[in-house]
């Protein structure tokens, strides 16, 4: 009975613990300094293409050269159905007004496909989530810096001419480039749920939501990239760190109007579930103790 108990409360201890702080960590969709053994490999990512390793510093995508691509993928697809990927990234190196052209970061079912979008194939199944330095169209009612968000099917295509203008879901404008502060985003996906891009760009520590989206079903299996590209106008383009972990499941949301009511009632909501929670789990390991006392004072009795 105390082996039953003790595991018990090994597990309640370990459900607490794990949302407290709000997930499991993911090592095979995390890479940080120095980024490669003494190989020169990553256990659990590839580079490519123009991509450059400085192990003090980042993981260079492009130099600020002219026509290059550089890769950083997942080897293993995320399998998680509910997770957050936070990473570090730097944008910047060209003077004046001419710059570009950006990066993206990837969630599909192809990885290491070279091509025509920010470095990698069109056409793509799954989700693209692209932060754009250079305005094509010249007729955008936004600002650039602008981070757009596609949803592909294996067909559709995005258009390089119109910034993805036709087939964006979400975005926002965010002047992330050349900042002398860690500049950062944070994607968080809940299946049959929603998903959440927030961004540092202003400042240190302070983080603006670019989207939230309700019912984007991402595929299954799919694998985690970095790509960049550069044409005439130029830019580095660096990776810094990327951190994933896997998230504890919530009660589902509803889109709702204003903006103001949905951020209070979400919020309200996740408290008040998780303080639900913890008295179940209370109320849990009360009822086992009890049990267990009785069941220990009828040894006694019996032994007496």
């Amino acid at each position: 009975m105390r082996s039953i108990l003790g595991v018990v409360l090994a597990t309640l201890s370990l459900l607490a613990l794990v949302s407290a702080q709000g997930g499991v960590p993911l090592r095979t969709h995390s890479i940080s300094m120095p980024y490669i053994d003494d190989e020169l490999q990553n256990r659990w990512f590839d580079f490519a293409g123009d991509a450059i390793i400085n192990t003090n510093r980042h993981i260079r995508l492009t130099s600020n050269r002219q026509s290059q691509q550089g890769y950083l993928w997942s080897r293993l697809p995320l399998t998680a159905s509910n997770f957050e990927i936070e990473f570090e990234f730097k944008v910047g190196g060209q003077t004046g007004h001419l710059y570009g052209d950006g990066f993206a970061m990837w969630l599909t079912k192809d990885r290491l496909a070279p091509g025509p979008v920010f470095g990698s194939k069109d056409n793509f199944n799954g989700l693209g989530i692209f932060f754009d330095t250079y305005d094509n169209e010249r007729g955008h009612r936004h600002t650039f810096p602008y981070i757009s968000a596609m949803l592909g099917d294996g067909f559709k295509s995005y258009d390089n001419d119109k910034d993805g203008r036709t087939t964006e879901f979400a975005g926002c404008a965010a002047n992330f480039r050349s900042k002398s502060f860690p500049t950062k985003a944070k994607l968080t996906y809940y299946k049959n749920n929603y998903i959440q891009l927030d961004v540092m760009w202003r400042d240190e520590d302070e983080w603006d939501q670019c989207f939230k989206t309700f019912d984007i079903q991402l595929p299954e299996q799919i694998y985690l990239g970095f790509t960049a590209h550069t044409g005439e106008v130029t830019d580095n383009h660096d990776i810094i760190g990327v951190t994933t972990k896997t998230l504890v499941p919530k009660a589902k949301e509803a889109a709702a109007s204003p903006k103001n009511e949905k951020s209070k009632s979400s919020s309200g909501g996740g408290f008040f579930s998780f303080l639900f929670k913890l008295i179940a789990a209370a109320a849990l390991v009360g009822v086992l103790f009890v049990a267990y006392r009785m069941y220990d004072n009828n040894n006694r009795m019996k032994n007496f």
